[in-house]
């Protein structure tokens, strides 16, 4: 059975972008927008290489939209 290929999701720049953050947070001077703090997630650290990215229009899905709880 053949195996189906999509195309990327996110582009060879924005994997730059993200590889740049996550060496910065393993180096320990990566920081956050405006308190300035380092940044200790690796989640934190890959949303922030994709923003870099998204801002220098790198292709980028949008951000997922949060979901609001319905109340019963």
């Amino acid at each position: 059975m053949a195996r189906k290929y999509s195309a990327r999701k996110y582009s060879k720049k924005a994997a730059a972008k993200v590889g740049r953050a996550m060496k910065k947070r393993k180096a320990g001077t990566l920081k956050s927008g405006r308190s300035g703090r380092k940044v200790k997630s690796r989640k934190q650290a890959i949303a922030i290489g994709l923003s870099e990215a998204r801002a220098r229009g790198a292709k980028v899905p949008k951000k997922a939209k949060k979901r609001k709880a319905k109340k019963q």
